[in-house]
């Protein structure tokens, strides 16, 4: 019964801002490490960024502009996109891991996604 629901999508300009969430039930949130990840047509899969308990992860396309955070009692994560840009356009997933390792990244070691949710920014 392990979900994962994503929300807050939707169209904006350049240089507008979006707040994605996500919403975890059937497992004990706060034992995971939670990442979002995104992958736009004819593009290989990114993470973009990862949070445990301290430590957070964010790909160099958009650290300084994006932040990652959690809210454990709500059990749902986050993600504060700023400044955005016509290439952050991408479905948006995010996704469950044990431990987070260097490798992060290309999400291998993520056992549950949720279906994602659009993100389009027009130039």
């Amino acid at each position: 019964q392990v979900r994962l629901v994503e929300s807050g999508g939707g169209s904006v300009q350049a240089g507008g801002s979006l707040r994605l969430s996500c919403a975890a039930s059937g497992f004990t949130y706060n034992n995971y490490c939670m990442g979002w990840f995104r992958q736009a047509p004819g593009k290989e899969r990114e993470g973009v960024a990862a949070i445990c308990t301290v430590t957070t992860k964010y790909a160099d396309s958009v650290k300084d502009r994006f932040t990652i955070s959690r809210d454990n009692a709500k059990n749902t994560l986050y993600l504060q996109m700023n400044s955005l840009k016509p290439e952050d356009t991408a479905m948006y997933y995010c996704a469950r891991t044990r431990q987070l390792t260097g490798s992060w990244y290309g999400g291998q070691d993520f056992d549950y996604w949720g279906q994602g949710t659009q993100v389009t920014v027009s130039s």
